[in-house]
């Protein structure tokens, strides 16, 4: 049997390939609803939906308790973006352009409807993008495409909008697949999957590393079912004693998501180790849990998730990095900044105040792409 760092890492190699759902849902959409084809069947013949979602304030629980089958859509750097650029441009972000391709050349499978969040000005180019496309190109097979608008203001008023948008996904997501939702099982269910994480996490910052930045993107992102990545969470963490030793130089990672392992590999390919990051594929998917209390819950939690460069303020952000940054013992800070993906940048000068350790910004970096020249004159780290 392979280790259960092995097993994770190969789910995470599968991320955003032709989806193969779990057999073991047996729900269907609502066939009064117009649809694409279902990717997978039951022993049953069931139907299992598939839905693909892209954004970091996307309430996933409620996905699971709607007996769907969630992949988080991305990217890919190495296979261009044509498709993408045509319809959002070249000065959206690369991310979403390229996820906008993989979609149109059908590289994700059949997925029975996309969800949106607000989580970023690219992400709600792209939900209207989907939206227009399926409209006035129906051969694009494109499925409908949903926005789940939630934001991020300090304000009773924005408590209030959230609440009824997550109760309007909610309410979708029932017409949908003409059940009701199982709220409390898949908070659940997340919760331990986010406390299972949080102790994975120590598992890097310790000293020397038991992981490496590489691979706890890989545990944290794994394509599977959320039982099925709890089991293996569970098998990890009695496996520790096992893992090897990672010494190299410690650094927070900041800035720009990363939705595939390029950036973490060229980095940690110089000899450092990357033990933290601020970005929602990373340290901030964790976050606090849901608990109880149903949707007013679910909302608040969203409403109050991590602080991204897109959605926090410089002073949020450079409060947070100096806590992550004593958190993880990190030794270097490496500010990262996308081409298309600015905001990044605007707040390292204010996190490099915060710090009481070196800080380097690489900014206009191309997607999947880390030129370390800056990094390599400034902060050099022998392999």
């Amino acid at each position: 049997m392979p280790t259960a760092l092995a097993a994770l890492e190969e789910a995470y190699a599968r991320r955003g390939a032709r989806t193969a759902a779990s057999t073991r849902l047996s729900v269907s959409m609502d066939p009064s609803v117009s649809m694409g084809p279902a990717v997978s069947t039951s022993p049953a013949g069931d139907r299992t939906p598939v839905v693909g979602y892209v954004g970091a304030d996307v309430p996933v629980e409620l996905l699971t308790a709607a007996g769907v089958h969630a992949v988080r859509l991305t990217g890919d750097p190495d296979s261009g973006s044509v498709l993408g650029d045509r319809y959002l441009g070249r000065g959206v972000d690369p991310m979403a352009r390229s996820v906008l391709t993989r979609l149109l050349a059908g590289s994700f499978g059949d997925l029975d409807r996309i969800v949106v969040s607000h989580d970023c000005e690219a992400s709600l180019r792209l939900f209207y993008a989907l939206r227009e496309l399926r409209r006035v190109e129906p051969g694009t097979a494109l499925p409908e495409a949903y926005l789940v608008d939630i934001l991020h203001l300090p304000h009773r008023t924005t408590a209030r909008y959230n609440r009824r948008r997550i109760g309007e996904f909610a309410a979708r997501l029932e017409a949908w697949t003409g059940r009701p939702l199982d709220l409390a099982g898949a908070v659940a269910a997340h919760d331990e999957r986010r406390r299972l994480l949080t102790a994975v996490a120590e598992l890097r910052r310790a000293v020397p590393a038991r992981l490496t930045g590489r691979q706890f993107l890989a545990v944290a992102n794994a394509a599977l079912p959320v039982d099925e990545h709890i089991a293996l969470l569970e098998r990890l963490l009695a496996e520790a004693g096992r893992l090897g030793e990672h010494p190299g130089r410690r650094v927070f990672l900041s800035g720009s998501d990363h939705d595939t392992p390029h950036v973490y590999e060229t980095v940690e390919s110089e000899g450092y180790v990357i033990v933290g990051e601020d970005h929602s594929f990373g340290d901030l998917f964790l976050g606090e849990p849901v608990g109880a209390g149903g949707l007013d819950a679910l909302a608040e939690h969203y409403h109050h998730s991590g602080p991204t460069a897109h959605r926090a303020t410089v002073g949020e952000r450079a409060a947070h990095a100096a806590r992550a940054v004593r958190h993880c013992r990190a030794e270097l800070f490496v500010g990262y900044s996308r081409i298309g993906d600015e905001a990044p940048a605007w707040d390292f000068p204010a996190q490099r105040a915060a710090l009481d350790i070196p800080a380097v910004l690489l900014e206009r970096q191309e997607y999947g792409r880390a030129d370390l020249a800056a990094l390599r004159k400034e902060h050099p780290c022998a392999v």
